[in-house]
């Protein structure tokens, strides 16, 4: 299956990769900053989100990325990932490090960690809410802990909009597949990499930034201090530029 997804620019490739509460229009306010700096930008969604349905099988995210790579002809990109997406491009990189010239992961996932507090009692609250059949409030929940509070109304909005799909589209499927991935060693990574954390976040995804900073040979590891868990969605303004000066110096 190839994932759901748009091509616009021309130029080195880019690929987007969306947070778990988003899908690919997370990343409208990138699109066009990332073409006209002079990039062929590719995003996609992931199985369950947006415009993909869910597996009919066993799958993985990172092997369907690297498909749509394939597909594409993007023998070499930069990724910039974010947040669950981060983990799959984390994948990829280490797994794949000569299909991975550069890399900015924006909060981050990662394996390699237990769970904080509230993250776990957010977990907890969202599955309690899906159970009952209150998707409404599981979705207000996933706003309120993901969208920071540099964010405008239209920001807030957009992820709304977009977590109700995805849990509109894995709700309704009928049968659960095994999602196939593996931990990868990070230290294999050899794309220059970025790591972007927000002062605002879940206590978590800083750590795991600082941790992966340690781990990524030369990763350099730069916190907003007025960003929460989706700061492109957030302040594209400031984020933009940021994004577009680590793929120049590359």
């Amino acid at each position: 299956m190839t994932l759901s997804h748009d091509v616009a620019g021309d130029g080195p490739t880019v690929v987007l990769l969306h947070s778990t509460v988003c899908d690919r229009r997370m990343w409208d306010p990138q699109v066009p900053a990332l073409v006209e700096a002079g990039y062929r930008v590719v995003r996609a969604d992931f199985r369950g989100f947006g415009d993909s349905p869910m597996p009919d099988g066993p799958s993985g995210d990172a092997d369907d990325v690297v498909e749509l790579m394939d597909s594409l002809g993007a023998d070499q990109v930069a990724m910039i990932a974010a947040s669950g997406g981060g983990r799959v491009a984390l994948e990829i990189a280490a797994g794949r490090p000569e299909r991975v010239t550069s890399l900015a992961l924006l909060c981050t996932a990662w394996w390699e960690r237990e769970r904080s507090a509230d993250l776990r009692a957010f977990g907890a609250r969202e599955d309690a809410l899906l159970e009952a059949g209150d998707v409404d409030a599981a979705t207000e929940l996933n706003v309120e802990m993901w969208v920071g509070p540099a964010a405008d109304q239209a920001a807030r909005d957009k992820v709304r909009e977009m977590q109700r799909r995805a849990f509109e589209v894995q709700l309704a499927a009928t049968e659960e597949f095994p999602q196939l991935a593996t931990e990868p060693d990070v230290g294999a990574i050899t794309a220059r990499t970025l790591l972007v954390s927000g002062a605002h976040d879940v206590i978590d995804f800083r750590e795991i930034a600082v941790a992966l900073s340690k781990r990524i040979p030369g990763a350099r590891h730069v916190e907003l201090d007025w960003a929460g868990h989706l700061p492109s969605l957030e302040r594209p303004e400031a984020v933009n530029p940021l994004l577009i000066d680590f793929l120049r110096t590359a």
